[in-house]
């Protein structure tokens, strides 16, 4: 069967999340360690294999890395050292098609990620938490060209992330776009029902989605100076 004709995802995925989520211990995921290998982790890698050819219509320069380990799935191990929630597992599915340069992946710059949880599958794009350089390069991009910018987000986009309380300094306080100039990240989303994640159809629907933002990416990668 092609990707087309079978689901990637599907409700017993969710359902693993779901009993993950309800049982999040090491010793009950070491007895249903096979269950998320089969309908969980296999389908992640697949749809992945399957994105790939078909983001590069969206952009030569995202990555794709069908491997279960290392490569553009996230780790169901949390890293727990640093947190106050010590459960040792993610009950989401993480899969990010970041920007290629040089050598391998560049975090702060732009790509797509795709989150996968009961109720609440999302993708989205732009850039998250990108170093001040290139914030300094958004913000006066979006300050000297807001006609761009009003391009880039159209009707459709709304963008998310956390902001600075004010217009920083060098930047017109009036400006049509200040809350935006205000803004950390720039982050752009689109909302998934399980019923269409669980689709024959979603791997159309998610590079739908992208090329939707895409205009975002595009504006961003302008900014930080970098081939998109």
């Amino acid at each position: 069967m092609s990707s087309d004709e079978s689901p990637h995802f599907t409700s017993a995925s969710f359902r693993f999340l779901k009993d993950l989520a309800a049982n999040n211990n090491r010793e009950w995921f070491a007895k249903n360690k096979g269950r998320y290998e089969e309908v969980v982790q296999a389908p992640a890698v697949r749809f992945v294999a399957d994105a790939g050819p078909k983001l590069k219509a969206v952009s030569e320069h995202l990555i794709a890395d069908a491997r279960p380990f290392g490569g553009s799935i996230s780790r169901i191990y949390r890293d727990v050292r640093f947190s106050k929630d010590k459960s040792p597992f993610r009950t989401e599915v993480g899969i990010h098609f970041s920007y290629r340069s040089g050598g391998g992946r560049m975090p702060g710059l732009p790509g797509f990620f795709l989150h996968l949880a009961p109720g609440e599958t999302a993708a989205h794009s732009g850039v998250w938490q990108p170093e001040a350089p290139a914030v300094k390069k958004i913000r006066d991009t979006i300050a000297n060209d807001p006609g761009a910018w009003r391009k880039a987000i159209g009707h459709k986009l709304q963008i998310e992330g956390e902001s600075l309380a004010r217009v920083p300094p060098g930047y017109p306080p009036d400006h049509p776009f200040a809350m935006d100039l205000r803004r950390k990240d720039f982050i752009a989303s689109v909302r998934f029902p399980d019923g269409q994640v669980t689709s024959p159809k979603f791997l159309d629907t998610f590079i739908d989605a992208c090329k939707t933002m895409n205009p975002l990416n595009q504006f961003l990668a302008r900014a930080i100076g970098i081939p998109w």
